[in-house]
């Protein structure tokens, strides 16, 4: 009986992350499409249209909320709900998926580790002479899951599921240490009163939570609530989407309809389908100048660059290898190194995280831009490598 049970949670597993997947994976299409076309905009007859749209002040005339340029409210706003969605992820993965069992959730998570501190390490070490760019070093370090999903969805059979099921958590990790990452490097200076204020709010949600309380329209707006206090408080605002997600209530077992599985549901599409493709063209906007392209060879975008083409694959491949010949973690069934190997080549495809930490490390423009052209230049690079090692390395 117990493993007719077993059996049909494994499935049930399987088609949730299933449906997770192929929701990233068709997103992650779009999102190459509006970076091409936000870039070929930048640098064509209409780059200062384009451009200056961008920049379109909208203020709310609302209390302590100022105006500030399209972009910033894509990305400290509608963000906000991106990092929403990825901690309602993260959530469901510890509850019942493939992070809630110790054994199998270590190999990704040590993977991700070593994914997040060699990458540092390589910029730390092409940089070590600049102190003034090292704030860079976070850039490198995140792995872009719908771009990722995307990659992998290409390959198909050429790779065993259990290698998309540990890319996936991989991806999941690497963005709750990215947001970790955002908010203890980031924050613009820490006011405390805000701060506190958002965490009393996260108690008085937790606490209807802990007492059964399921009704969303409570949780939300007390949520939009969160993230103002937030945005006052000096950290970043999207973190207050993490917050807000940890406090909804998921349901007690994988099938069990619940605020938090009702809330991923509605908010795969929106997200996939218009946030993400909106920050794509917004945070691409970039005009390619002859200047742009003498600093490629810089320090700064050759360590963003190769801590995304070396450092990714090298940390995740290293970490893993370890582990398991440690007996501290185990390969699933049917991936081999060369797998793990390829999917740390993917999990060098940065874009949404990286540029997203790009524009909260440096507050010279052109060091922003600079750090965005590397973050797609080490991106491509790693997708194609990724994509071509796997699909020779085959299915053994």
């Amino acid at each position: 009986m117990k493993r007719v049970i077993n059996k049909a949670k494994n499935q049930v597993l399987t088609r949730l992350f299933l449906e997770f997947y192929g929701k990233l994976a068709s997103g992650g299409a779009l999102l190459v499409i509006c970076a091409i076309v936000s870039m070929i905009l930048a640098n064509s007859g209409m780059a200062n249209s384009w451009l200056h749209f961008w920049q379109i002040k909208l203020d709310p005339h609302l209390p302590g909320l100022h105006a500030h340029s399209i972009t910033h409210w894509i990305n400290d706003g509608l963000m906000t709900i991106f990092f929403l969605l990825v901690g309602l992820e993260i959530e469901r993965e510890l509850l019942i998926g493939e992070l809630s069992d110790r054994r199998t959730a270590m190999l990704p998570v040590i993977a991700a580790i070593g994914g997040m501190l060699v990458p540092a390490l390589v910029f730390f070490i092409i940089n070590g002479n600049h102190p003034d760019l090292w704030r860079g070093a976070g850039i490198p370090t995140a792995t872009d899951i719908a771009f990722a999903m995307a990659i992998m969805s290409a390959l198909g059979k050429r790779v065993p599921l259990a290698l998309k099921v540990f890319l996936t958590a991989l991806a999941i990790i690497d963005d709750l240490g990215a947001i970790l990452v955002i908010a203890i490097f980031y924050g613009q200076g820490v006011q405390w009163l805000w701060l506190t204020a958002a965490l009393g709010i996260l108690g008085l949600l937790l606490f209807c939570k802990r007492n059964g309380l399921k009704t969303l329209w409570l949780y939300l707006p007390v949520g939009l609530v969160l993230w103002y206090c937030m945005m006052q408080s000096g950290i970043h605002a999207t973190i207050s989407g993490v917050m807000l997600a940890f406090a909804i209530p998921f349901g007690k077992n994988e099938e069990e309809a619940s605020p938090s599985s009702y809330l991923m549901d509605k908010l795969h599409e929106p997200v996939a389908w218009f946030i993400l493709p909106l920050f794509a063209l917004a945070n691409t906007a970039i005009p390619i100048h002859s200047g742009i392209l003498e600093t490629l060879t810089g320090t700064l975008s050759l360590g963003i660059a190769a801590g995304l083409i070396l450092g990714k694959p090298l940390g995740i491949f290293l970490a893993s290898f370890l582990s398991v010949k440690m007996k501290i973690t185990q390969l699933p069934s049917g991936v081999h190194n060369k797998h793990i190997l390829g999917a740390g080549m993917l999990g060098g495809i940065g874009f949404t995280m990286a540029i997203f930490v790009s524009n909260l490390a440096f507050t010279n423009p052109e060091l922003v831009e600079l750090s965005k052209v590397a973050v797609l230049c080490g991106s491509a690079l790693a997708a194609v490598a990724g994509y071509v090692f796997l699909r020779v390395a085959g299915k053994e």
